[in-house]
């Protein structure tokens, strides 16, 4: 296949795809197409970033490319397995979870930025995700950082101050958890039970992950995956949660004012925001830590992205999609706050903390700097690699969530997980 209707191609591969599209219009010598999910999300973040780069080079157009998220993944993944790259847009959005499965999977499909990306400006953790030896992938873009956000005025009637919740384990959360019911009728949180987006986070705050650097499954013999499973279970068993099932049954038990905190990421500010009337009585503290691990801490990451450019792209297209990137997404302060108020999105570029948005006050959790607040928890995660199943590997735990929710043998589930894992990755 040739490029000579790139354009055409794409506008075809849209309109098949059922996709929305924004873009800076400009007369353009250079197109560079991007493929993301999300478009009040990671759409909108993009469209702000090409409006940006417009009044640095009007010679470009970014065309942001608006997929489900499965169909975009579905759709890169079979493409790049067929060897078929025309289509292929310039810049892509890439879950991090996903990363090192499509680095590993494609060598030489995305182009290596160390050269002109200073890797020293990004959270450490995402550096680190977007790597394969002494390569470095992505522009790194929003952060999961993980938040307790909690109800001050809950807590306080249950004698809790917001000291009373800084740098906590688990055990005291669920101590405090059952304290604050028995005092004031809520429960500490709602909790999703066939969801092991927790035992994630665990795994990341202590520096550890389902399987080792060097690929192998890391589950049996791995003490902080046992920490994790043993706390979860306590959690599990402990009644301080009210059980929900799905996403919008989870988020409405905090946004109706049900629960008296979340554990989440800071991507569920916009959640959180979903009832005016709680304005003024939310605040944020960091995740809960393990007990007993060395290295536990209490900061960790619960999803986010990263753009990737296409290594096979026209040489034009690339050139103008790297220098867009860099401009943008690794050196405008002002962007950064932008889309910070926008869409909520806290990047991973460390110099934006600088900015006036990241130090303001945010009257909907009482004044407080929650975006200072995550900034300084942001350098904090410990990195870690996410390999290439982390998808199969939390399949094989969120199976075994039902027994251990039962009170089934911590050991004889770790095994369980181990074996499935192991049978899948053959």
């Amino acid at each position: 296949m040739n490029r000579m209707s790139k354009g055409l191609k794409r506008s075809l591969a849209v309109a098949l795809a059922g996709v929305s599209m924004f873009s800076v219009t400009a007369a353009s010598a250079v197109e560079v197409t991007v493929w993301c999910w999300s478009p009040e999300f990671n759409g909108a973040a993009m469209a702000a970033a090409a409006e940006a780069y417009s009044k640095i080079n009007p010679d470009v157009t970014i065309n942001v490319v608006d997929f489900d998220k499965g169909a975009l993944e579905q759709k890169l993944q079979t493409q790049l397995a067929a060897g078929i790259t025309d289509d292929l847009p310039d810049i892509v959005l890439i879950e991090d979870y996903g990363a090192q499965k499509y680095l590993q999977s494609f060598p030489g499909a995305f182009e290596a930025l160390n050269g002109v990306v200073d890797y020293s400006q990004f959270a450490p953790y995402k550096v680190e995700l977007a790597s394969v030896g002494d390569q470095t992938y992505s522009l790194p873009f929003d952060s999961g950082l993980t938040v307790l956000y909690y109800r001050p005025d809950i807590l306080e009637e249950a004698g809790y101050s917001r000291e009373d919740l800084t740098g906590i384990t688990w055990e005291r959360y669920i101590e405090i958890g059952k304290d604050v019911e028995a005092k004031t009728g809520h429960k500490m949180t709602s909790q999703d039970v066939a969801d092991p987006g927790i035992i994630r986070m665990m795994l990341q705050s202590a520096g550890s992950w389902y399987f080792t650097p060097e690929g192998e499954p890391n589950f049996v013999g791995n003490p902080v995956f046992k920490a994790a499973m043993t706390t979860f279970q306590n959690y599990l068993q402990s009644d301080i949660y009210k059980p929900t099932s799905g996403w919008n049954d989870y988020t409405g038990a905090f946004i109706g004012g049900e629960v008296a905190s979340v554990n989440s990421a800071a991507w569920m500010v916009g959640g959180i925001k979903g009832n005016p009337d709680l304005s003024g009585k939310w605040g944020v503290v960091p995740l809960p830590a393990l007990t007993g691990v060395d290295g536990a801490t209490n900061y960790s990451n619960w999803g986010g992205s990263s753009w990737y450019v296409i290594a096979t792209s026209p040489e034009e297209e690339k050139a103008a999609a790297i220098d867009f990137l860099t401009k943008v997404w690794g050196g405008d302060v002002d962007f950064y706050q932008k889309i910070l108020v926008g869409q909520g999105a806290v990047g991973s570029w460390l110099p934006a903390r600088e900015g006036e948005a990241y130090s303001s006050s945010d009257e909907f959790f009482a004044g407080q700097p929650i975006w200072a607040d995550f900034s300084t928890w942001l350098g904090q995660i410990p990195g870690v690699n996410y390999g290439l199943f982390t998808n199969e590997a939390d399949d094989a735990v969120r199976a075994q969530l039902p027994a251990l929710a039962d009170g089934a043998n911590v050991d004889e589930v770790i095994a369980a997980i181990d074996a499935q894992v192991r049978q899948q990755i053959q």
